[in-house]
């Protein structure tokens, strides 16, 4: 069943939403909590940046990536995996390299990677979209056993997410142009099976981006043009939404020391002088209190070569 209701149906209490760090992002995102760290990693796709943060101190640190860098992964050897414009590379934040491992679409030059997850059973699913925002050339991968890529799930022009159930045994899938959120059944070869559109935004509301999930399983998703960001449930039940100053709200993670910090990437990406000038913090990581905590980040085990 397509859930789709109007934000004023219900009664929404507002947090306070906070400027983290005003770095003026082009296109904020992949924000992924370490708590191992005590810190915050996401990326500037256009500017082909890496940032951390770590709140306890304030230590701000930036990598440059040699292309777009869309999303970064810790994996079970301690390494990070990191998608970028052309295909899986190997991220080393000592070094401040960046080691190409595969492209998984070398037949779609046009193309890019954007934005990715990993779940309980630590597999790792991830995205592809058309660079130039206009054909059906995306599409879900997941990174098999033997390391190789394996096609889920229907072509779409941007993909995001995806985003695993803290059990792993089911997938959202953001078609982001299409304003639709599916939801499939992992079986226990990670084949995807019955998919469905769960969510569908409204007009008007903004284009739904990148998505996480909290300890109870239900969806934050981030709304690119709307001002905000929505919490829904496994039902596609839509239960609250939180404003922001700023449009292009592009992702949320869920971190802090008890995971009740809601911090969000967002974007300037296209926006006019007019448009910067009504909201100058566009580009800002933010963040705010949340109710129901995230979960520990799980790192990729499945398909990984030797070190």
């Amino acid at each position: 069943m397509v859930r789709r209701l109007a934000t004023e149906e219900i009664e929404m209490p507002q947090p306070t939403v906070e400027r983290v760090w005003e770095l003026g992002a082009t296109l904020g995102e992949g924000p992924l909590w370490r708590a191992d760290q005590g810190a915050l990693w996401f990326v500037d796709i256009k500017r082909h940046l890496v940032h951390r943060l770590i709140p306890a101190s304030g230590e701000r640190s930036t990598w440059v990536a040699p292309e777009q860098v869309c999303w970064l992964q810790p994996t079970a050897d301690g390494r990070w995996l990191a998608g970028l414009q052309s295909g899986l590379f190997w991220f080393d934040p000592d070094a401040g390299s960046f080691t190409k491992w595969f492209d998984p679409e070398p037949d779609k030059p046009g193309n890019r990677l954007n934005d990715s997850c990993i779940d309980a059973h630590g597999r790792l699913w991830f995205g592809t979209m058309d660079n130039a925002e206009k054909a059906d050339t995306g599409r879900v991968y997941r990174l098999s056993d033997d390391g190789t890529a394996i096609a889920a799930g229907p072509h779409c022009c941007i993909t995001n997410g995806p985003i695993a159930s803290p059990d792993g045994n089911t997938l959202y899938h953001v078609d982001t142009l299409g304003s639709r959120i599916w939801r499939y059944t992992i079986a226990r070869s990670g084949e995807l099976t019955g998919g469905e559109v769960l969510i569908e935004i409204e007009p008007g509301a903004g284009h739904p981006d990148g998505p996480t999930i909290d300890a109870e399983g239900c969806l934050w998703v981030s709304l690119y043009g709307g001002w905000g960001a929505r919490r829904y449930s496994p039902k596609g039940e839509l239960l609250s939404e939180v404003k922001f100053p700023v449009a292009a709200v592009t992702k949320i993670a869920l971190g802090g020391p008890d995971l009740k910090t809601a911090y969000a990437t967002t974007a300037s990406k296209e926006l006019s002088f007019d448009d910067l000038a009504k909201q100058p913090f566009a580009g800002s990581l933010f963040s705010f209190p949340v109710d129901v905590p995230g979960l520990p980040a799980p790192v990729v085990s499945v398909g990984l070569p030797r070190a």
